[in-house]
C-alpha cells in the first residue's frame, strides 16, 4: 500500500508542470477551483502561502509531501479565510508536493514547489 501511494506521488509530480486537481476531469467545477488556488513565493525558501479565493482555509486539510512521497510534518497557520502560510525552512532543498483536501467541497488538489 505505501508502495502504491509512494508511486502515485511520484506520478503526479512527473506528470504535472503546474498544478493539477485529482478527478478534475469528471467534476468540471473542481477543475474551476483548482486554477484559483496559488502558492507562493515558489521556489520558496522560509515560508510558503497558499492563496485559496474559493476555499475556507479553516476547513482544508493540508498535507505536504517530499519528491519520493513520504509525509513531511509541517507547521501551518491560517491568516485569512482564504490564505494559509506553511513553514519550510528546516526543509532541505528540492521539490515538493501539497495536497489540499476539503471534505465539504469535495475538493482534492495536487500542487508542486520548489524549496531552495
Amino acid at each position: 500500500m505505501k508502495l502504491l501511494k509512494t508511486l502515485s506521488v511520484l506520478l503526479i509530480c512527473l506528470f504535472s508542470g503546474v498544478a493539477m486537481a485529482q478527478d478534475a476531469a469528471f467534476q468540471p467545477e473542481h477543475t474551476s477551483i483548482a486554477k484559483t488556488v496559488s502558492i507562493y513565493p515558489n521556489p520558496a525558501t522560509e515560508y510558503i502561502e497558499i492563496n485559496l479565493d474559493q476555499l475556507d482555509a479553516n476547513k482544508v486539510k493540508l498535507s505536504l509531501y517530499n519528491i519520493i512521497g513520504n509525509e513531511m510534518p509541517v507547521e501551518t497557520e491560517v491568516i485569512s479565510d482564504h490564505k494559509m502560510r506553511v513553514r519550510v525552512k528546516d526543509f532541505a532543498a528540492g521539490y515538493y508536493l501539497v495536497a489540499l483536501r476539503d471534505d465539504e467541497t469535495k475538493f482534492k488538489g495536487t500542487y508542486k514547489f520548489l524549496k531552495r
